[in-house]
């Protein structure tokens, strides 16, 4: 993002580098493990006129490196992490009035939530933050030390933020957590399900979706809530990262595939139509053929509607970065190329098993291939495209599905 300057206190955005005051790299890639070296490459392209009082930020993978990031590339003048971004603009100025650079990767738990902007709407979806971090400490990944542990928000504060969503509007809120269902009131006893009974009861929204959740926490009364709690959408993103329980315990992920299968159970028990995506993470050190073949076999089992895949990269700083992994990466990409396969066959059925049937849709607004269209996501959480009227927007309508496809199916208004 490209800013350029205007006094007294407001930045606005530029699409011209080279007339920009303030440049932010957001390297938010550090679990992908693309961050850095996206950092040093852009950073690179820094407009040689810059004054002196300009500055240049990197975010997220920050928290890893830190000061580290200065000292190796010296164009940085702001690091900051993901806690400490609302930091930004005394940190601008600290840059300005000293001319040294600022690092601020502080993890103040609570602070960041209280900083938070008013609620602006665009459209009748809206995400609301209820905890961040996570303490589960997966032997693969790094969020635990770039975003610090499980800090959840009041839900006071929750509850008001949802309200005054659905007074302008809103009809559908998303609750975002690295660990969505770890969510637990600092200040009262209420945990996530509690808060998911308390946003059911606010006038306006009609319906609430939530990610990521992790297996560990998906408790009998969150399963359960799914039975009491009409606007709960059918759909749940649950990580589940292997089938093979060998790999899962490498993983430390603290719950077995016999464990996650019974939890999807009970969960389409509650609701048959329930659609339910997951990650997984190809090629982990040590993965056999045979623990890959249990993936698959998870996949056969559980029916996922969609899955985030990634072949495994090690993290500097994790505790699998240190473990032997022999697998060539070509036998990696094939065997990811056959995992979303699976998870495409599965898709399609799903899809092709909607036909003929009448889903309520929230219109979102125009189809991103054809504008003269609408679209809208059902409650499973899949796109529907279809014919209509602008006044539409925002309303929850009755679509007969007409057609699947692999990604996204058409309808038609009722």
């Amino acid at each position: 993002m490209v800013m350029s300057w205007r006094p007294p206190s407001a930045i606005e955005p530029t699409d011209h580098p080279e007339d920009a005051d303030v440049i932010l790299f957001n390297t938010c890639l550090s679990v992908e493990g693309l961050g850095e070296g996206l950092l040093r490459s852009r950073s690179s392209q820094r407009p040689q006129h810059f004054r002196p009082t300009s500055s240049s930020a990197g975010v997220c993978v920050a928290s890893q490196e830190g000061e580290a990031i200065v000292r190796r590339a010296p164009y940085v003048d702001l690091v900051f992490g993901p806690q400490t971004l609302h930091r930004l603009p005394a940190l601008i100025r600290a840059r300005r009035a000293t001319g040294r650079p600022q690092v601020d990767i502080s993890f103040p738990e609570i602070e960041k939530f209280d900083n938070l902007p008013p609620a602006r709407v665009d459209g009748p979806t809206a995400f609301v933050s209820i905890m961040e971090g996570c303490s589960k400490y997966c032997s693969f990944c790094v969020v635990p030390y770039t975003r610090g542990t499980e800090v959840s928000r009041p839900s006071e504060d929750v509850l008001a933020d949802v309200a005054e969503l659905a007074a302008q509007g809103v009809k559908e809120v998303t609750l975002l957590g690295q660990n969505v269902n770890a969510f637990q009131d600092p200040t009262a006893s209420i945990d996530f399900t509690m808060l998911l009974e308390l946003v059911s009861q606010i006038p306006g929204i009609e319906r609430i979706r939530f990610t990521t959740s992790h297996p560990k926490e998906f408790t009998p009364r969150l399963i359960n809530a799914f039975d009491r709690l009409p606007k709960l959408a059918d759909h749940v993103h649950l990580p589940v990262q292997s089938g093979s329980d060998r790999i899962l315990s490498a993983m430390k992920r603290g719950y077995t595939a016999l464990e996650f299968k019974s939890t999807v159970r009970k969960l389409r028990a509650i609701r048959p139509s329930l659609a339910l995506s997951t990650d997984f993470i190809v090629g982990f050190p040590g993965e056999s053929e045979e623990d890959f073949q249990a993936s698959l076999c998870l996949i056969e089992a559980c029916g996922f509607e969609s899955a985030y895949s990634f072949v495994y990269s090690a993290r500097p700083g994790t505790p699998a970065a240190d473990l032997p992994d022999t697998t060539a990466q070509e036998r990696k990409q094939e065997r990811l190329q056959r995992l979303q396969a699976a998870v495409d066959a599965k898709a399609k059925a799903l899809h092709a098993a909607m036909v003929g049937t009448v889903q309520m849709v929230l219109v979102e607004g125009p189809a991103k291939k054809n504008p003269s269209e609408w679209m809208g996501r059902a409650s499973n959480n899949v796109t529907v495209n279809f014919e209509g009227h602008r006044d539409i927007v925002g309303q929850m309508m009755r679509v007969e599905i007409t057609q699947a496809h692999a990604h996204s199916l058409r309808g038609r208004v009722l």
